[in-house]
């Protein structure tokens, strides 16, 4: 089993910000086996558990999808929190989360590493008391000019990249399945750009 976490903020208020596409990323994957969210008694999250692969196939992976109900600086109770409630450690672990430093269009897939200054990585990193898990990184880019990196994060996509969006949340939710099906150096060669 593993967990896979999709970082955003809670709340229609939110849904089409940048920093939300991890969000976009793991309703995709349940949207694949026509999962629900739904509340996970006792932590601040809701989760959908699907199963990879054709139905009574043996030895398909089992992934429990998460989405904290906390703002983002607030995702490590959570996240910690679905891993002790599925009694899984944090190398079955995998965080998709938005990226400043990496284009529109590009994703990166990684084990370990800093937060790069992303708050919800800097939390889950303080309440795991490690940094060894995947990660799924969607490139959004660095806003133009003199624009705030926080505001741009917070706000929608312009309506032209809407649907290179849509493109690019199915190829990370495909990056997710080969990750925990062929692994990660199979798929940084296939995904990472």
């Amino acid at each position: 089993m593993w967990l896979v976490v999709g970082l955003g903020n809670p709340g229609p208020t939110y849904a089409g910000h940048r920093h939300n596409v991890g969000f976009g990323v793991v309703e995709e994957l349940a949207a694949r086996t026509g999962a629900r969210f739904t509340v996970t008694k006792g932590i601040r999250a809701e989760a959908a558990e699907v199963r990879l692969g054709a139905p009574g196939a043996a030895d398909v992976p089992r992934l429990v999808l998460g989405k904290s109900r906390t703002y983002m600086n607030e995702t490590g109770g959570p996240v910690s929190g679905l891993l002790r409630y599925h009694r899984l450690t944090p190398d079955r672990l995998v965080v998709v989360h938005d990226e400043l430093d990496i284009d529109p269009g590009q994703l990166r897939v990684k084990f370990g590493g800093g937060d790069n200054g992303h708050n919800g990585l800097r939390s889950i990193r303080a309440s795991l008391g490690t940094g060894d898990f995947y990660r799924v990184r969607v490139g959004v880019g660095r806003p133009a000019g003199r624009q705030d990196p926080a505001d741009f994060l917070l706000s929608n996509f312009a309506a032209r990249d809407r649907e290179g969006l849509a493109v690019e949340l199915v190829r990370a939710a495909d990056a997710v399945e080969s990750l925990v099906t062929a692994g990660l150096e199979r798929t940084q060669s296939t995904f990472n750009s």
